[in-house]
């Protein structure tokens, strides 16, 4: 088993190794446009949080780059991007 130490070896080595172009070594997260997809969706603020099951003031932070979604919010977004009303009607099978 690797000690904390190689661990952060291994990441130093890795952040080194991109920063010198190695591609395969790191991610690149792009920025998820919320409006854009708020916008797509045909929605204001309030019905796509309310839709969605977010809190208004959090697709506001988002919008107004205040704040970035993290991974799970990230991938409802891809999924609301691809198909808004697919991602509704799972919601309202789950509740």
């Amino acid at each position: 088993m690797k000690s904390a130490y190689d661990k952060i070896a291994a990441g130093m080595d890795d952040a080194i190794a991109f920063a010198k172009g190695d591609a395969a070594r790191g991610r690149i997260h792009e920025p998820v446009d919320v409006k854009a997809i708020r916008h797509a969706a045909r929605m204001s603020q309030a019905e796509f949080a309310r839709a969605f099951h977010l809190p208004l003031s959090t697709v506001r932070e988002w919008e107004q780059k205040r704040r970035k979604p993290e991974a799970p919010a990230r991938v409802l977004l891809s999924m609301i991007a691809a198909d808004p009303g697919a991602v509704r009607e799972i919601i309202a099978r789950a509740e």
